[in-house]
C-alpha cells in the first residue's frame, strides 16, 4: 500500500539542459549539466544519465568543479544554498547556506576556502560579483553569511563574467562596457566601446566574455557577429584590441582550449568556429549542429569540447572537431501545436519536437528517444521567413497509424494544407510515409482524431476544419499489378449549416462520432453517417469535446469558451449537468471513467478530477501552477499504484502530466518509500530486482537443482550459520564506497558482532548433557576435540546416533582420541 500524503506537483524531467554551461570532469569521463532543480551527471562515452543530484528547492544555476578535489562538485540555486557533492556515487557532502538568490557561480585554486557567485540585492537589475567565505565544519548544513564584494554593474549571465591568467584579474561586461578587476592591486580599469546609436558603431553591445588561461588576453563577443581581442588592458590608456570577424549574428559564447592555442566562437549558425593562434586565418569548423550554440565547454584535460544547443541538447566533440555523444533532452519550441499525446506501443510522451519534427520522449528514463521528420524539407533559420508548421496529429488503430497536418500560410488568401498519413513499420520499428494528401480542406484543419474501437473492421480517421465541413478517411486496398498496397481516401463529407467546426471525437464503441459546429454539437452515426441528435445550449463556441468512458460511455462532455462545462446523457438525449468552470484542459483517462479539467482562475490554474456521472468532483487542487497550462494527458501506469484514499485513487492506474506556458512538464506525485530510501539502499534495492538474462534461462533450472540439494544439506545440519547476504548492515558495508565510510576501527566491533551466532540458537535436536562441548583443557588437544565433536554431530542423522552419544563416557572419548594419534598410513600400501 503505498503511504498516504498530500498530492503535490513535482518537475518530471524535460527540464533545460542548456541553462548554463556543461562541466566536465578533470579525467573527462563524466560530463555535469543543470536540469531544473536536478544537477545531471552524464557519461561522455555512453550518453547515459549516471546520477541525478537532488538536493536543492529551487532552480539550479551554476555548477564547477571543486579545484581541490576534482571527484566533487560544487552548485549553487535560487534557493540560496551552495551544495558539494561527491558525484561519483551522487552523495549529498554538505550544504552551504548563503539567503540570498543565487545566479552564477564560480570557482578558482587560488581560493581555497572561498567561492564567487553573482547576487542581486537591491534593485531588479543590478548585479553583483561577490566572494563567500565557506566555513569549515563537521556539520552537513552551515551557515556562509561572509560576502566579500568584488564586481558591480555586471550581466546576471555567467557568459558574461571569466576568470584570466591563473585567477589573477576576472573580467565582466554588460551593455558597451568592459570591467576588469585585479586582485593584487584591487584596482578595477574600465573600457566603453561606441553607442550603437551611431550607425558606423551599430550593435557594438557585449555578448559574452573569455579569458586565455596563461596570459594577460580577454576575447569578447559582439552583437554584430564580431569577437574582439583585448591586450595591455592594466594601462587605461595603452590597451589595444583586434578584431574577428565571421558571425554574420550575434556571437553567443566564448572559451579558450586549455593551453590557450585555440579561441572557440558560436552563434547562431549552429558552427562551431576554432580559430587556431587567435587568427583570421586559421580557422576550423565544424558545421550542421542543428541549432543555436549557447554555451561553449572545455574539459580540464583538453580532449573534449561541448556545445549546449537551444533545442535542448549537448553535443560532445572531439579535439580533432568530431562529435562524438549527443544528449538530448525535450525539445522546447516556440508552439506546441499538436499538444500531448501517448505512443501506445512506447508509452513515449509525443509533442512538436524541433522545427517539422515529432519528438517521442521518455519519461520514464527522462530522454528523447527519438525525431521523426516530419515535413522533410531543409530548415532555414530566418525570422522574417514564414516555415511551415506541423500543427495537428494523432495516433490510431494502437499506434499502427499516425496522422499528421502540416500548414503555411503567408498571406490571407495563400493557405497551404497538407496531410500526411504515416505507417508502423515492424522491421525498421518506426513510421513510413503512406499516403500524402494535398488541401485536405479549404481552410485550417481544426481537429484530427482516430476512431480505436476495438472491433472495428476498417480503420477510420475523421477531420474537421473552419471551411464549415469533417470529412472521414477510411483505409482502402491502392494495390496494383505491381504491388499490394494501402491507401487513405476520403469516404464521407459532412457539414451542419455551414457553421465551422470547431471539435470531433468517438465514442470508446466508435459507433458515435461526436463533432462541434460552434455552439452546436451534433452526433453521427458511424455506419451510416446519419445525423442522430444536436445540442444546443448556447453558452458560447465549444473549445473541448469528449466521451465519457467504460460505464461513463453515455456521456458527452463539452466545456465553451463562456466558461461553461456541460454534461449531456446520450439515452435521454438531454442536458445531465452543467457547471460554471473557465475549461482550459479537458482530459478523459484511458483506463478510467476519470476526468482532468484544469481551469484558469485570477491567481492560477486549478485541477478538478470529476467522474461525468456525478458532478461533484473527487479532487480538487488548487493553484496547481502560477502560469496558464496549455496541455495535459494521462499515461498508463506500468505497475498500477494502490490509494486507499478516494481522493487519490484517479492517481492508481494513470499518470498525468501537463505542460505550462513557459513549457514546464509538470505531474502529480506522493512521497513514495522510494523517495526515502538513501543511494545504497537504492542500488541494493535495484540489485535484487535485476532481470533475467539469457543465461539465467539457459543454466537456470539447473542452478535451482543445486540450491534446492544445498538447502536440504543446510536443514539436515545441526547448527545453522546465519546467511551474510541477509544481514543488511553487511549489505550496506560492502555496497558503500570506501572513502566515504567511517573508520575500519570503527566499524570492526559491529562488523563483527553481527557474524557472530547469538546464545538462543539450537541446534534442530537437542545435544545431551553427557558429551561436553568445551571440555578440552590441554591446549595440544582443542583442535582434535573440536573435530569429534563434529564427527559426533555427524552421526547424529544416523538410527543409532542417539545411542552411541549416550553410551560413549569420558574415558571412552579419551582412548579415542588416542587411536587418532595413530598413523594408519601403513594401510594404504596394501
Amino acid at each position: 500500500m503505498v503511504e498516504e500524503e498530500s498530492v503535490r506537483v513535482v518537475r518530471c524531467g524535460g527540464s533545460e539542459l542548456n541553462f548554463r554551461r556543461a562541466v566536465f570532469s578533470a579525467d573527462s569521463k563524466y560530463i555535469f549539466c543543470v536540469s531544473g532543480d536536478f544537477v545531471k551527471v552524464h557519461s561522455t562515452a555512453t550518453e547515459e544519465c549516471v546520477h541525478i543530484l537532488q538536493g536543492h528547492r529551487n532552480l539550479v544555476t551554476g555548477i564547477q568543479l571543486n579545484p581541490n578535489n576534482h571527484l566533487q562538485l560544487y552548485s549553487c540555486s535560487f534557493d540560496g544554498t551552495v551544495k558539494l557533492w561527491d558525484y561519483v556515487d551522487g552523495i549529498l557532502i554538505k550544504t552551504f547556506v548563503v539567503g540570498l538568490k543565487l545566479h552564477a557561480l564560480f570557482t578558482l585554486p587560488s581560493a581555497e576556502d572561498s567561492v564567487f557567485v553573482i547576487i542581486n540585492k537591491e534593485k531588479p537589475d543590478v548585479f553583483q560579483l561577490v566572494s563567500v567565505k565557506l566555513p569549515k565544519s563537521s556539520s552537513q548544513e552551515i551557515e556562509a553569511k561572509e560576502l566579500s564584494f568584488v564586481l558591480d554593474y555586471i550581466n546576471q549571465s555567467p557568459k558574461c563574467i571569466a576568470f584570466g591568467n591563473e585567477g589573477e584579474y576576472v573580467a565582466a561586461v554588460r551593455d558597451f562596457y568592459l570591467s576588469v578587476y585585479f586582485f593584487k592591486k584591487k584596482t578595477t580599469s574600465r573600457f566603453t566601446l561606441s553607442s550603437s546609436r551611431n550607425k558606423k558603431h551599430a550593435k557594438n553591445n557585449f555578448t559574452c566574455v573569455a579569458c586565455h588561461p596563461k596570459e594577460d588576453c580577454i576575447a569578447t563577443g559582439h552583437k554584430d557577429g564580431k569577437i574582439r581581442l583585448w591586450r595591455n588592458f592594466d594601462d587605461d590608456k595603452k590597451y589595444t584590441y583586434t578584431c574577428l570577424h565571421w558571425h554574420h549574428d550575434m556571437v553567443m559564447d566564448l572559451a579558450f582550449s586549455v593551453t590557450g592555442t585555440s579561441l572557440l566562437s558560436g552563434g547562431r549558425e549552429s558552427v562551431l568556429v576554432e580559430w587556431r593562434d587567435a587568427t583570421e586565418k586559421n580557422k576550423e569548423f565544424l558545421p550542421r549542429l542543428g541549432a543555436t550554440i549557447e554555451h561553449i565547454s572545455v574539459s580540464p584535460a583538453g580532449d573534449l569540447f561541448c556545445t549546449s544547443h537551444s533545442d535542448n541538447k549537448i553535443i560532445v566533440i572531439h579535439r580533432n572537431l568530431e562529435a562524438s555523444a549527443v544528449i538530448q533532452g525535450l525539445v522546447k519550441d516556440s508552439n506546441i501545436f499538436t499538444g500531448l499525446m501517448v505512443d501506445p506501443r512506447t508509452k513515449a510522451l509525443v509533442l512538436n519536437g524541433k522545427p517539422g519534427h515529432l519528438q517521442f520522449y521518455s519519461l520514464q528514463h527522462d530522454k528523447q528517444l527519438y525525431n521523426l521528420d516530419i515535413i522533410q524539407q531543409e530548415y532555414i533559420n530566418d525570422y522574417g521567413l514564414i516555415q511551415i508548421e506541423l500543427t495537428k496529429a494523432a495516433f490510431g488503430c494502437y499506434g499502427n497509424w499516425l496522422a499528421t497536418v502540416e500548414q503555411r500560410q503567408e498571406k490571407e488568401t495563400e493557405l497551404e494544407l497538407q496531410m500526411k498519413l504515416w505507417m508502423y513499420n515492424k522491421k525498421t520499428q518506426g513510421f513510413v510515409l503512406n499516403t500524402k494528401v494535398n488541401m485536405p480542406h479549404e481552410d485550417h484543419i481544426t481537429a484530427v482524431c482516430f476512431c480505436n474501437a476495438e472491433k472495428l473492421e476498417n480503420p477510420t480517421l475523421v477531420t474537421s476544419s473552419k471551411d464549415g465541413h469533417f470529412k472521414v478517411w477510411i483505409l482502402t486496398d491502392d494495390s496494383d499489378i505491381y504491388k499490394k498496397a494501402v491507401g487513405w481516401t476520403c469516404d464521407f463529407v459532412g457539414s451542419y449549416h455551414k457553421y465551422q467546426a470547431t471539435n470531433c471525437c468517438f465514442s470508446e464503441d466508435g459507433s458515435l462520432l461526436a463533432v462541434s459546429f460552434e455552439e452546436i454539437v451534433t452526433i453521427w452515426d458511424s455506419e451510416t453517417w446519419e445525423l442522430k441528435c444536436t445540442f444546443c445550449q448556447r453558452a458560447g463556441k465549444i473549445r473541448h469535446l469528449c466521451f465519457g468512458r467504460l460505464t461513463c460511455s453515455k456521456y458527452l462532455l463539452g466545456a465553451t469558451e463562456n466558461g461553461i462545462l456541460c454534461c449531456w446523457n446520450l439515452l435521454s438525449c438531454a442536458l445531465e449537468w452543467s457547471a460554471k468552470l473557465n475549461v482550459r484542459v479537458m482530459e478523459p483517462d484511458p483506463n478510467s471513467e476519470n476526468i482532468a479539467a484544469i481551469s484558469r482562475s485570477s491567481v492560477g490554474s486549478d485541477l478538478f478530477v470529476f467522474k461525468p456521472s456525478e458532478p461533484r468532483p473527487l479532487y480538487i487542487q488548487k493553484n496547481i501552477s502560477r502560469e496558464e497550462v496549455q496541455w495535459g494527458v494521462f499515461v498508463p501506469r506500468d505497475v498500477p499504484e494502490s490509494f486507499t484514499s478516494e481522493a487519490y485513487q484517479w492517481l492508481n492506474r494513470s499518470q498525468f502530466y501537463f505542460l505550462t506556458k513557459s513549457q514546464s512538464l509538470l505531474t502529480f506525485s506522493t512521497k513514495s518509500p522510494e523517495e526515502k530510501l538513501t543511494p545504497t539502499s537504492k542500488q541494493l534495492l535495484a540489485e535484487e530486482s535485476l532481470p533475467t538474462t539469457p543465461f539465467y534461462f539457459i543454466l537456470g533450472k539447473h542452478r535451482e537443482q543445486q540450491d534446492e540439494k544445498i538447502n536440504e544439506a543446510f536443514e539436515s545440519e545441526l547448527v545453522q550459520l546465519p546467511l551474510t547476504e541477509n544481514i543488511p548492515a553487511i549489505s550496506e558495508l560492502l555496497h558503500t564506497p570506501a572513502h566515504v565510510l567511517p573508520s575500519a576501527s570503527f566499524l570492526c566491533s559491529k562488523f563483527v558482532s553481527s557474524l557472530l551466532l547469538s546464545k538462543e540458537t539450537k541446534s534442530g535436536e537437542e545435544i545431551p548433557e553427557d558429551v561436553d562441548m568445551e571440555e578440552g583443557k590441554e591446549s595440544d588437544d582443542s583442535d582434535k576435540e573440536n573435530d569429534f565433536t563434529e564427527k559426533i554431530q555427524d552421526t547424529n542423522n544416523t538410527d543409532l546416533g542417539e545411542d552411541l552419544l549416550h553410551q560413549l563416557s569420558k574415558s571412552e572419548e579419551k582412548e579415542l582420541r588416542k587411536f587418532r594419534k595413530v598413523d594408519y598410513s601403513w594401510i594404504t600400501v596394501l
